[in-house]
């Protein structure tokens, strides 16, 4: 194992360590949450992963859960669970581990979808609201997936899938080697490959473009076989679609998809004359000759489509609800564009065009196409040139996905220099821009929109952005910068304050008591002060600490058994919880002026 994923390793426990305090050690929390976000952020999972954790007892099996994922129209679902020891040296994880955590999770998960397991927790747990909501979806769900969050190296990284009440579930690990390779890389797609020859039995015919001198890319044109996109979609699901489309639109409803299904069912063989087809993009191409001497392909390597996200994802759909569908006559058009450069800020810029451009006649909506506007470039060369006050530390905006390990892979180029780059620019210090939006949304007080997820809320923030001063948004200056980075440093100290004192729902319980803070407190607050210290004062944490339990309450009492996540992105919920009455604010915090 090489040392790079052994200096990960520590680095990611270094990272665990700062987020949690002497008195309440909850490692596994953060562990989890971390991993769990970082799945999210790169499309594996279907929504914003809620940390829940919960261990039980049914005679004398033992149940678990560490979180839980479900998609917009419930017919998705991810469960995780973790296995985390706080390891510093490289350790194997023994397959019997793995199996047995599965194990736990699968009966966590049985006894909710055959009704069973309400009964079992307490009225107002959160574990009772997932269970019961689980058994209501049960029945309608499309995927389940397990997930194993390991801080070791499994052997193994999927295992052969199960059935749970007529439930195909699969399997899968992310320990530390897997989850090394994504972050380190920012390519979490090069795990997705597709083998023509085992996929068609033989490579794909195609039209080959090479790109010019200059130019970011290679280009071909091919005719997929439906077949082959299937197998695709069963082995990656919703990881193979540009990952800022998290999901197409159900082929429940009416329009496109509705179409497809009807297509593939009745007309098969006019598929190919009825779809505009799909456009993929990809990091590698491996070309071989035919016999005639053209170009077939035998293999893409970090393939995402990036527009025909429906149609794929409705050919599998279609051939597992109605199996007698016969795919041997469908084929799909293929544009697939295979990407040169290796910078990830101009990788991403070119993939959102391309996505922008081929996306623009579908009604599926990009939520983050928007890392090359003037906007995020400003914010990133600011937090480039502007210091905290001890003159040697900073804030990193990562305005593009791997930005980050690229500085510390370009600039540190020896080991002092890269020791020294980390403890200036460490990973607390980092922000994307969806942790950004996130941020400054709630800060606007608008905990509804933040409780709707990652991707959705950047969405709202940027077009309201657009709304309000059209295409010539104001680019920040100094200072504005350094009041987004207090915001972030408000919203992350808050989070790191609350997350041994509530099971689940942490996400939601922060957003709404650090926008009651702004609602109450926030035209005085000295942003200035918290920035020349970079800290938070106590008074200010215990206030944070009394109204986070105040706003739990209400949320739940509001909630009125409703699931928090699901009851916190309604506007009624934040009329209702910003409404609430709360204890008046502390007369001794320092960063709340008086005048």
């Amino acid at each position: 194992m090489s040392t790079a994923i052994l200096e990960f390793l520590n680095e990611l426990q270094d990272d665990i360590d700062s987020q949690v305090s002497e008195e309440m050690p909850i490692e596994e929390y953060v562990f989890s949450d971390i991993v769990m976000n970082h799945l999210a952020d790169a499309g594996m999972t279907y929504n914003d992963p809620v940390v829940c954790h919960y261990k039980g007892r049914t005679g004398n099996a033992i149940l678990r859960l560490s979180g839980y994922s479900i998609s917009e129209d419930e017919d998705q679902l991810d469960l995780f669970i973790s296995l985390y020891e706080g390891v510093r040296e490289i350790a194997y994880i023994p397959e019997g581990d793995t199996k047995t955590a599965v194990e736990q999770c699968l009966r966590f998960l049985t006894l909710c979808a055959n009704g069973t397991m309400a009964a079992k927790l307490e009225d107002s747990s959160d574990e009772r609201e997932l269970a019961v909501k689980l058994q209501q979806i049960y029945d309608g769900l499309d995927q389940i997936r397990v997930f194993v969050l390991t801080d070791k190296v499994a052997k193994t990284k999927s295992f052969k899938p199960r059935e749970i009440n007529g439930k195909t579930v699969r399997l899968e690990v992310m320990d530390t080697e897997r989850l090394y390779r994504q972050v380190s890389e920012g390519k979490p797609r090069d795990e997705l490959i597709a083998n023509f020859n085992e996929l068609c039995g033989a490579p794909l015919p195609c039209v080959f473009v090479p790109g010019s001198d200059g130019e970011d890319y290679d280009y071909a044109l091919a005719a997929i076989p439906a077949i082959a996109l299937q197998a695709l979609y069963a082995k990656f699901d919703s990881r193979l679609l540009e990952a800022n489309v998290r999901s197409f639109l159900s082929i429940k409803g009416k329009g496109v998809n509705a179409g497809i299904q009807s297509t593939l069912r009745y007309d098969p063989g006019r598929f190919m004359a009825y779809n505009n087809g799909i456009v993929v993009v990809a990091d590698h191409i491996a070309l071989v000759k035919s016999a005639s001497g053209s170009d077939s392909i035998s293999l893409l390597r970090g393939l995402q489509i990036v527009n025909g996200g429906q149609t794929t994802a409705s050919i599998f759909f279609t051939k597992r609800k109605f199996p007698e569908t016969d795919l041997s006559r469908v084929f799909v058009p293929a544009k697939i564009i295979v990407m040169r450069t290796q910078d990830p800020v101009q990788e991403e810029t070119l993939i959102s065009d391309i996505s922008r451009y081929a996306n623009s006649q579908n009604a599926v909506k990009q939520s983050d196409l928007s890392a090359n506007k003037p906007f995020h470039i400003a914010i990133e060369k600011l937090s480039r040139s502007v210091y905290c006050p001890d003159g040697v530390s900073q804030w990193f905006y990562e305005r593009a996905a791997g930005s980050y390990n690229t500085l510390l892979s370009l600039s540190g180029n020896t080991p002092a220099k890269l020791k020294a780059l980390k403890e200036s620019i460490p990973p607390a210090r980092r922000i994307t821009k969806t942790d950004l939006a996130r941020y400054l949304n709630t800060w606007d007080v608008k905990p509804d929109v933040v409780s709707l997820g990652t991707q959705k809320n950047f969405d709202k923030f940027m077009a309201e952005l657009t709304a309000t001063y059209g295409q010539d948004i104001p680019e920040p200056k100094v200072a504005d910068f350094k009041a987004m980075m207090v915001k972030a440093k408000i919203y992350r100290d808050a989070q790191k304050l609350m997350r041994p004192m509530f099971a689940a729902f942490q996400v939601n319980v922060a957003t709404y008591t650090v926008s009651l803070l702004a609602q109450q407190l926030g035209d005085r607050i000295d942003l200035d002060r918290i920035w020349n210290n970079q800290a938070l004062s106590p008074e200010l944490l215990r206030q944070i600490a009394t109204w986070s339990r105040e706003v739990n309450d209400a949320l739940r009492e509001s909630a009125h058994g409703k699931m928090v996540s699901e009851w916190a992105k309604k506007p009624e919920c934040k009329a209702a919880v910003l409404g609430a009455t709360y204890s008046a604010p502390a007369a001794n915090i320092p960063e709340v002026k008086t005048a």
